[in-house]
């Protein structure tokens, strides 16, 4: 059984398409590479829990397998105002594997919505390899919602969000056995890649 802190300032910015996903169940990965804004250069798994922070930034259609182009118009219609940050799922990271072998890429193709040549970019942008995180999705039952900062803003995977927001009255996205059995097939999938 997950772990869950009361609370978390930290939100991990991803597109809104993926957000989506995840809040689905469709996706239960986060593949990632990192920003331009990184402060080491390359992304870190800096926090274990933390709000998904959707962004439609760099985000386009070709970008996304066929049956995950839908996505996008549901997030740009539950797109808050501009300059407002609905928050509404926390994420927990259940496992890490840094995969070094691009040959891993299309076992992976089950657990998100990302088209492949898009996970082929990420995984050659810089020097090769890629983060794959498994994470427990949760919905929380009222949105935190708050003015987007002017410290929010650029190509970086973490943001401070300046005050801890509740992480209560929330609901998994993926009942437990329905987790735990493909978190599993995963680890099976990646053994030797943690």
């Amino acid at each position: 059984m997950t772990s869950i802190a009361p609370a978390s300032r930290f939100a991990l910015k991803e597109w809104a398409a993926v957000c989506a996903a995840l809040a689905t169940g469709r996706q239960m990965m986060l593949l990632r590479k990192g920003g331009i804004l990184e402060e080491t250069g390359s992304f870190e798994v800096a926090h274990r829990q933390f709000w998904l922070y959707p962004t439609q930034f760099h985000q386009s259609a070709d970008q996304f397998v066929d049956g995950a182009r839908p996505l996008l118009e549901t997030v740009a219609a539950a797109e808050p105002a501009r300059g407002q940050l609905r928050l509404t799922h926390l994420a927990v990271v259940e496992d890490v594997y840094q995969l070094d072998d691009e040959a891993l890429l299309p076992k992976l193709a089950d657990w998100h919505v990302l088209a492949p040549h898009v996970l082929e970019q990420r995984f050659n942008y810089r020097e090769p390899g890629l983060y794959a995180l498994t994470v427990r999705v949760y919905e929380r039952s009222s949105p935190h919602e708050l003015a987007e900062a002017p410290e929010f803003a650029g190509c970086k995977s973490w943001v401070d969000l300046g005050t801890d927001l509740p992480a209560d009255d929330l609901t998994p996205v993926l009942v437990e056995d329905a987790f735990s059995a493909r978190a599993e097939q995963i680890r099976s999938r990646l053994s030797g890649n943690s």
